[in-house]
């Protein structure tokens, strides 16, 4: 067999594996840059209007059902029988820029556009990417559910659940327990008992993780750009030199 013959024969796996380097960049590119934003929840993306018997929107599919229909029960009864309603909200991913509390704040001001309309409303919005959380109350409901409690029922009675393990059906349920306590006007139970000895770190990425590993992504991108024209190049120079 020729030099030529040989050369050709070599090629051709090479230009395949460049082409296959070249296919595997582009699809790691498109998965960030295409179907993450799509991922990603806005406020335009929730309903422009809540409806009276609608407790829970759960968008990150979290909560279980039977857990919903309880928190729903719950939240009824308390808006009945004191006017105070709670609604809860689950997203996966937020817009660029966006955090669960502007989401929160935002959501409320769809809802509730009038002083009168919000003053009794308390909306909370969780990211299931990050878990953080975002809790919106209205003037009147915060004469019971003041700024501490408020942020006790955010960082702690749902915190807790989250840190062990994602539960999140238990961090919808204690928190309901202690809302309803709360704005019915009964004494507020607190958050948990939390032992430290035996808390468990969540598994959920924070938002540092999550850019290190989008970091990690476009250096893979850039390498394999990288190979699938080196390699080539490369080749071809030694083809030369054995010819020369």
């Amino acid at each position: 067999m020729s030099l030529t013959s040989l050369s050709r024969a070599l090629n051709r796996p090479l230009n395949r594996l460049s082409l296959w380097l070249v296919a595997v960049a582009i699809a790691i590119l498109s998965t960030q840059s295409l179907i993450g934003p799509a991922w990603a929840t806005g406020v335009y993306q929730m309903p422009a209007a809540v409806d009276s018997d609608t407790w829970l929107i759960d968008d990150a599919n979290q909560v279980s059902r039977l857990n919903e229909g309880k928190i729903s029960s719950e939240l009824s009864d308390l808006a009945e029988q004191t006017g105070n309603e709670v609604r809860f909200v689950t997203i996966h991913r937020l817009d660029y820029g966006e955090t669960p509390q502007s989401f929160a704040d935002q959501l409320a001001q769809q809802w509730f556009s009038t002083p009168e309309a919000a003053a009794k409303q308390t909306v909370i919005v969780l990211d299931d990417v990050t878990n953080n959380i975002g809790i919106h109350v209205g003037s009147a409901a915060a004469d019971r559910l003041t700024p501490d409690i408020a942020e006790s029922v955010t960082e702690e009675t749902m915190k807790v659940p989250l840190r062990n393990n994602n539960q999140y059906n238990q961090a919808f349920l204690e928190a309901t327990d202690r809302l309803v306590a709360v704005l019915s006007g009964k004494p507020d139970p607190g958050p948990p008992v939390v032992d430290n000895r035996m808390q468990i770190e969540g598994t959920f990425a924070s938002a540092e993780e999550t850019e290190a590993n989008r970091g990690n992504s476009t250096i893979l991108v850039v390498l394999l750009l990288i190979a699938a024209t080196v390699i080539p190049m490369a080749t071809y120079y030694w083809y030369q030199s054995i010819g020369g």
